[in-house]
């Protein structure tokens, strides 16, 4: 891999070197690198472009790394990753994709990942994009999540983007058994004229199910965000959706939350809030002695943190 590759693995992975345990590194279109254990098994689709990560019943503290990294101008790509989790595992998957643009035509990453979580499972789930790069061809992401969640099972989300993607639309769906559990956290920065678009669907079906979506997002210049979040109670269960953004400039956010009881005993609550910086916490911070320009990127900064 050159340079430009390592940096946005990086980026993307938090990856210096090879990781430990099972692992596969997607470059330019092309498997680039691979890694199994003997509980974790990475599989090449045959009928699409994708893999198939199968990870055995009792997995306990093991890692998965499925970063995707493109430098070559005008690539565009569709991938479908199918992850099958046994019962009882506790593992963590690092996925992403980083997208490095010098020339003039669009870039394109498109994945569908989908997760068959066992009973009893715990998964960590971390997905982060970014972009780089002078040229004028955008740097586009479309990732969709599909989540089908076993009994007692808990999965959670943490996804990032904060830099360099001109176009992406995120979909995320989950399906959710007795007892299991769903949290969420996003985070999200645009800035010149880029989009974004964010939706999120999940649907209580199990008695004892719940779910937190909580993501933050800070608009910045001419850029655009639109969050949507939809919940369905259909048992006895619980459901939150919060939303809070921070709007600067001339950008724009829309914040569409939606929940539907479906069932006497279903508890769901939203809350969405969009506002400036107060100009209080400038002034505050600028007594301290920081620019006014520092103390934005301040306040910005501690609210994606």
């Amino acid at each position: 891999m050159d340079d430009i590759q390592k940096m946005l693995l990086e980026q993307v992975a938090d990856l210096h070197e090879v990781p430990a345990g099972a692992y596969n590194i997607r470059a330019n279109g092309v498997s680039a690198a691979r890694a199994t254990t003997a509980n974790i098994d990475i599989v090449t689709k045959e009928d699409k472009q994708g893999i198939d990560i199968v990870i055995k019943p009792g997995t306990k503290k093991e890692s998965v790394h499925i970063p995707v990294v493109l430098s070559q101008s005008g690539l565009t790509e569709m991938v479908y990753n199918d992850f099958y989790i046994g019962d009882d595992c506790d593992i963590t998957i690092v996925a992403g994709c980083g997208i490095h643009n010098s020339g003039d035509e669009a870039s394109k990453h498109d994945g569908i990942h989908s997760f068959f979580i066992g009973k009893n499972s715990h998964v960590k789930y971390v997905e982060k994009h970014y972009g780089s790069g002078d040229g004028k061809g955008e740097r586009i992401m479309n990732p969709e999540t599909i989540i089908e969640m076993g009994e007692n099972s808990y999965f959670e989300l943490e996804t990032v983007q904060i830099k360099g993607v001109d176009s992406t639309d995120r979909s995320t769906k989950a399906t959710l058994a007795d007892g299991a559990k769903l949290v969420v956290s996003e985070k999200l920065m645009t800035h010149g004229t880029q989009t974004a678009k964010t939706a999120f669907t999940v649907d209580l079906n199990g008695e004892g199910s719940s779910a937190n979506i909580v993501s933050r997002s800070v608009a910045r210049d001419d850029s655009y965000q639109l969050f949507l979040s939809k919940i369905n109670g259909n048992n006895r269960c619980a459901g939150h959706s919060e939303c809070d953004g921070i709007i600067m400039d001339n950008a724009k956010i829309s914040a569409i939350p939606e929940i539907t009881a479906n069932c006497l005993d279903a508890e769901l609550i939203h809350e969405a809030a969009i506002g400036k910086i107060a100009g209080e916490q400038i002034t505050k911070l600028m007594t301290l002695g920081l620019t006014e320009e520092e103390a934005e990127s301040h306040i910005v900064n501690g609210f994606l943190k």
